[in-house]
């Protein structure tokens, strides 16, 4: 039992505590492509001018990241939201087993590695071919390919996924250049190693939550059974997409397959070994029961090769997907969700399906399924099907009217709400389509606020990381939008930022007089979880990272 003590002269408000996290909405510098500063958006305005309020760090080492260059991003943000104190995350867990070689020593690695020295067997890497460390790194995937290769795996083939969304938009060629380097290195050493496919992450493979499974299909007809478009190379694939359609952007390129004499040089067949590299979990699990999960139903995956299929993390160790992989997730323990159900607090969370798993699964630290099935509401709110600049506004509506009625009927002390709008329309690069976006979401913030009020609850108003702050590409020399040589223009950016995200706390009744606490160092986004309980009268646990404010009679 995780037992919470009562705080002194203060007990919480009469109505919930009510934790809004505005997806991809930072602070940014207020320059041309800070489409948060350009939005209209009143209620946050003021917000900023009257209550309590706050800077966090939600990118870097404040969120277990490996260092404080690395951005934010969802999954590690509601992780370390939930968590409430900062866990070493997918990329630093990842470089740490790959340095210590406690990856290639694991019974995971030797199995693929055993299995695939065979000269009739192929070790295959399906991924997402980017720096941007969000999903993966490009360092990661090299070293692991450099393995196989040492450890006499003869025939390997990387199937690629394009980013151009945590990464500038129409760089897949740079990333192609690099990783078409490393695998001639190894076959200058005797190594059959080469592409077989890919395509925009977006448009096969990637799919999360359910919410397309037509892209999984897609990514399955193109990695695994060689069906597509035909091109010589990955190069040219990408050139011929651009020149087909102007303006594309890596992430919807369509899919392709690498042939050679006639044939796909690397469908995946009976006998060989396949690694998913991505260390994030939330766009891998789809794929990874489509490789184990026999009774499987979602699509029709034809003949299914018998091979032994592993991810570079387990993605969801409730459910045991995969059921093999090559590093250990974080043990994510006593996490506010829980110590919120086993003190008798009734909790309600909502978003829409593209952010859905973040206020539940990521927030309960990689926990799928409830604390307690008495005491805990989720709502799933299906999201539209369509690029998200076409209906920036989302479900931000339907969001906030589910929230306001689990506010109106009082029986949740704990609301936790996400707001896609931001992240989600940010990764277009539709400048006016975020702009909107923020817009939706300071509208139904505004219903919130007068939902809180009529129920004498309180507000907090936070982000998770940033990314409709900072449209355009930074030029690191100067701090302001960066320019492109060739064409004169500004450049776009679609990537999350490093930017501070946002802290307010909306007390109408005044009941918790909150105020500030004194810090000697900036706090992370780690403490919204401490801070959610001081709001409802509970001493948070002595490890988790101290509150933004004290509350109750001042001393």
């Amino acid at each position: 039992m995780l037992k919470l003590d009562q705080l002194q002269g203060y007990t919480g408000p009469r109505g919930p505590v009510v934790l809004v996290i505005m997806d991809g909405v930072a602070i940014g510098k207020g320059d041309a492509g800070d489409m948060v500063a350009k939005a209209s958006k009143p209620h946050l305005d003021w917000l900023e001018s009257h209550v309590v309020k706050s800077r966090l760090k939600a990118h870097g080492t404040a969120v277990g990241m490996p260092d404080d260059t690395d951005m934010g991003n969802s999954e590690v943000g509601h992780n370390a939201i939930g968590a409430g104190r900062v866990f070493a995350q997918g990329a630093r867990l990842v470089n740490e087993a790959i340095a210590s070689r406690r990856l290639f020593d694991g019974d995971t690695w030797k199995t693929l590695v055993e299995r695939c020295q065979a000269p009739d067997r192929t070790l295959h890497f399906i991924g997402l071919l980017s720096d941007g460390n969000v999903h993966s790194h490009m360092d990661q995937i090299e070293a692991l390919l450099r393995e196989a290769a040492s450890s006499s795996v003869k025939r390997i083939r990387l199937h690629i996924l394009l980013d151009g969304r945590d990464v500038p938009p129409t760089s897949a060629l740079e990333y192609v250049e690099r990783i078409e380097a490393t695998l001639a290195e190894l076959r200058d050493g005797a190594v059959d190693a080469r592409i077989a496919s890919g395509g925009g992450r977006m448009k096969i493979t990637m799919d999360r939550y359910n919410a397309d499974w037509d892209m999984v299909k897609r990514g399955w007809d193109t990695h695994v059974r060689g069906v597509g478009r035909e091109f010589s190379s990955a190069a040219e694939a990408i050139e011929t997409a651009r020149k087909e359609k102007k303006g594309i952007i890596d992430q919807d390129l369509p899919p392709f397959v690498i042939v050679a004499d006639g044939a796909p040089v690397g469908p995946v067949r009976d006998g060989d070994g396949v690694v998913l590299f991505n260390f994030r979990g939330d766009r891998a699990i789809e794929l990874s029961r489509a490789f184990d999960d026999e009774e499987m139903t979602e699509f029709d995956r034809g003949p299914k090769p018998d091979v032994f299929f592993a991810g570079m993390m387990q993605y969801d160790g409730d459910l045991n997907i995969p059921k093999n992989y090559l590093v250990s997730p974080p043990a994510i323990r006593r996490t506010l969700g829980q110590y919120l159900a086993e003190n008798g607090v009734s909790q309600f969370a909502i978003s829409e399906t593209q952010k859905y798993g973040h206020v539940t699964y990521f927030f309960n630290g990689n926990r799928s399924g409830k604390f307690s099935q008495e005491l805990e509401t989720y709502v799933e709110i299906p999201s539209d099907r369509v690029s998200f600049d076409e209906r920036p506004w989302m479900k931000a509506a339907e969001i906030t009217d589910g929230a306001i009625e689990a506010i109106e009927s009082g029986d949740f002390r704990f609301i936790r709400i996400n707001y896609p709008n931001g992240d989600m329309v940010g990764h277009t690069g539709d400048l006016l389509a975020v702009e909107i976006s923020v817009e939706a979401v300071d509208l139904g913030i505004g219903r919130l606020m007068r939902a809180v009020e009529a129920a004498e609850g309180i507000l907090i108003v936070s982000a998770d990381h940033g990314n409709a702050d900072e449209m355009y590409a930074i030029d690191k020399k100067t701090g302001q939008p960066a320019v492109d040589k060739r064409t004169g223009e500004l450049k776009s950016k679609t990537a999350h930022t490093l930017n501070p995200v946002p802290f307010y706390v909306y007390d109408p009744s005044g009941v918790a007089n909150a105020r500030l606490a004194e810090h000697e160092q900036p706090l992370g986004i780690t403490s919204l979880a401490a801070t959610s309980l001081k709001l409802l009268g509970f001493e948070p646990p002595e490890d988790y990272d101290p509150s933004v404010i004290d509350v109750g009679p001042e001393s």
